[in-house]
């Protein structure tokens, strides 16, 4: 059963360790005595004409940017060097992010403006930064399985108690791994969002799935599951309670949706068993990507849970992992039709990818950091 211990860093911001059981000692206090209160600016603004948000933050210019490995603030503190995690060791520690994009006092800063077509608002969310280990070398992949289950946990805790905040509608919890992602530290770590709205992506995709419920009784994840098992060639592996495919309308050269076999809205809705194989499989799938070429891939992956506060009976969880490397060395760039007119246009097959990621060595994440 996972731990839960909280504490409060010097500049007021919460952090939670994690642990696969009691009696871990986290009692070490935040010395960082002139660390700054941090200070937010965060800003949603609505374009009426593409009918989304934007959100502007600037006051995100100032944080670290990729530090050496011997002043990584996702580090536990040790030898005098005081980081982001007070504790000399975790296994799995959330706080929030000292840069966010989103924070629950920015409503005492920034002005609401509801006069067309200039309108704006606070943004009131928030934003936390998941270490998955204390290890600064690695990555989620070399996580054991105990390992990985804790952070499974994490995530449903944090998305429970991030789903209680009232102006949240939305959490998402994400990875980026690799410097061609853009990631800024290269710690093994994740990233959730609380977000004020629902992102277009998910309000859409809430909005199919309510209608085909309506028209039809039945789930759509449950029918596209269903249909994709009957097929078979794009399935990548399975256990008892999760399904590992390439979507038939795959967008990006390697792509993989992670499915439970039972219709659950999101992450903490996960019985403990869903929980234990989820750790199995979610493992052997990233160790998949790690395998396809002559070293780690980077990649993305992230949780597609119901929204906080709507649609969740017709919503079934899904995790999403991809990456931007099309061939050894070669990424795929959002050009025009994609940055521009939001249309994928995919090089690679999706059979051909789940043929390639059935057969990648899922032993490389043994030797390659």
């Amino acid at each position: 059963m996972t731990v839960r211990q909280r504490t409060v860093l010097a500049d007021g911001r919460e952090l939670f360790y994690f642990d696969s059981a009691p009696g871990r000692d986290r009692d070490a206090p935040d010395l960082r005595t002139e660390l700054p209160e941090t200070s937010t600016t965060s800003q949603v603004r609505w374009d009426p004409l593409f009918h989304a948000h934007t959100v502007i933050a600037d006051h995100r210019q100032s944080r670290i940017f990729r530090p050496p490995a011997n002043l990584c603030p996702l580090c536990p503190t040790r030898d005098g060097m005081h980081t982001e995690v007070p504790a000399a060791d975790y296994e799995v520690v959330v706080f929030e992010n000292r840069f966010p994009a989103f924070a629950v006092d920015s409503a005492q800063t920034v002005p609401r403006v509801t006069t067309p077509p200039f309108q704006s608002a606070p943004g009131d969310g928030r934003c936390e930064v998941v270490c998955f280990t204390a290890q600064h070398a690695g990555s989620f992949a070399r996580l054991t399985h105990a390992q990985a289950r804790v952070v499974i946990d994490a995530w449903a805790d944090r998305t429970r108690a991030l789903s209680e905040i009232g102006s949240i509608e939305y959490v998402f919890c994400f990875e980026n791994r690799g410097a061609d992602i853009g990631v800024t530290l290269s710690h093994p770590h994740g990233q959730i969002y609380g977000y004020p709205f629902v992102p277009p992506r998910f309000y859409n995709a809430a909005r199919t799935a309510r209608r085909h419920r309506e028209r039809t009784g039945r789930c759509l994840q449950c029918e596209l599951l269903a249909a994709e098992l009957g097929a078979g060639e794009r399935i990548v592996s399975e256990s008892a309670h999760w399904v590992a495919y390439v979507p038939f309308a795959a967008r990006w050269p390697y792509e993989m949706r992670v499915v439970p076999r039972v219709h659950v809205p999101d992450l903490p809705a996960l019985a403990d068993e869903l929980r234990d194989d989820l750790a199995r499989v979610y493992l052997d799938v990233l160790r998949r990507f790690d395998g396809l070429f002559e070293a780690p891939v980077p990649y993305i992956a992230d949780w597609h849970q119901a929204p906080v506060r709507q649609d969740r009976e017709s919503w079934h969880l899904a995790a999403e992992i991809f990456t931007i490397q099309r061939a050894p060395g070669l990424l795929k760039y959002l050009a025009g039709s994609e940055s521009g007119a939001g249309i994928w246009i995919n090089d690679v097959t999706p059979e051909t990818a789940a043929a390639r990621l059935r057969a990648a060595n899922t032993e490389l994440q043994r030797t390659n950091p």
